[in-house]
């Protein structure tokens, strides 16, 4: 599936994955999501989030908030890297080598998993890109960072709602902005 996404949108899920590592998480949630969305400002939805107020230092730290208040707190994600390096595994070599074989950033460990409501969000988001009319035939209409953002918004349980509810974002206006720059005649939102 995420061969159909195009850059911007892979550079958000990877900075969605860095956030949750960077923040102790080994999930990613529609939470992590958001918060690599908005570490994109160039993007479409980068853009959209910025003019609603959803800045990534405010979003990260409303982010961490919301999962602490829910119980959920970092381990600093460092224990795996730890423990390979006392086998004598450096991974800080495996990555530098995997890099100039294969290209910068090939190699990226750990990857957290994703959590029910992510993987939903991922689903509505390509439901979304088909509301547009779009083809995974077609090899030049990509899946964009407005998908992703429309697929979020359309994910009900997800923690991005309270994020962007703990942030004073108005989702009816970013909804509303996110269909007009995707081009979407249809409501990805899932059918029940």
């Amino acid at each position: 599936m995420f061969e159909y996404f195009t850059e911007r949108a892979k550079r958000a899920i990877v900075a969605g994955q860095d956030e949750a590592l960077a923040l102790g998480h080994d999930f990613m949630g529609t939470e992590h999501l958001l918060l690599g969305l908005v570490a994109v400002p160039e993007s479409t939805a980068g853009a959209l989030l910025a003019a609603a107020g959803a800045e990534p230092a405010a979003a990260r730290a409303r982010a961490v908030g919301i999962l602490e208040a829910d119980g959920i707190f970092g381990t600093g994600a460092q224990d795996a890297k730890d423990a390979l390096s006392a086998l004598g595994i450096d991974v800080d070599e495996i990555k530098r080598r995997a890099d100039g074989t294969f290209g910068e950033g090939a190699f990226q460990y750990p990857r957290p998993a994703y959590t029910p409501h992510a993987k939903k969000a991922l689903e509505l988001t390509v439901r979304a890109w088909r509301s547009c009319g779009h083809d995974p035939e077609d090899p030049g209409a990509g899946i964009g960072t407005e998908h992703m953002l429309l697929g979020l918004l359309a994910e009900p349980e997800g923690r991005s709602h309270r994020v962007l509810d703990a942030l004073a974002v108005d989702e009816e206006a970013l909804r509303a902005a996110a269909r007009e720059r995707a081009g979407a005649d249809g409501d990805p939102t899932p059918q029940n």
